[in-house]
């Protein structure tokens, strides 16, 4: 029934690196861990599922942020060990420091500078 699942090569933690590109800006936005049962329920749902390794349970983006990713297309690459996921990013922001991804450090003469701004206080989005 799920026999593409099958051609996924898994890690031997039963995990694959997916990386979340922005439609329409082809911009990536962040990448994290999948397996079996997220990368499932992405398609059945239509939206971003992840396993988070630091609490070892899935993780629908966006279910405390409210920055949920909305699935438009999906790929695999060529050897069958990384997925695509080309998401609509609700509210702008992907990344868990309030920013629009979280690719925002840049090497500049051998030092990491933060070059993208905080669009809105991680404090103000997640009320713990």
């Amino acid at each position: 029934m799920n026999n593409w699942l099958d051609e996924i090569k898994w890690d031997s933690d039963g995990l694959v690196p997916a990386i979340a590109q922005e439609t329409g800006t082809g911009k990536i936005l962040m990448m994290a861990w999948m397996n079996r049962e997220s990368l499932e329920l992405t398609v059945k749902e239509g939206r971003a599922i992840y396993w988070s390794r630091s609490r070892n349970k899935l993780w629908r983006k966006g279910e405390e942020s409210g920055h949920v990713q909305t699935l438009k297309d999906i790929r695999l690459d060529c050897d069958n060990d990384v997925v695509l996921l080309e998401v609509e990013q609700i509210g702008g922001i992907a990344c868990h420091t309030g920013r629009h991804n979280c690719f925002y450090k840049q090497l500049q003469n051998d030092e990491w500078v933060e070059v993208e701004s905080v669009i809105k206080d991680p404090n103000e989005i997640y009320k713990t």
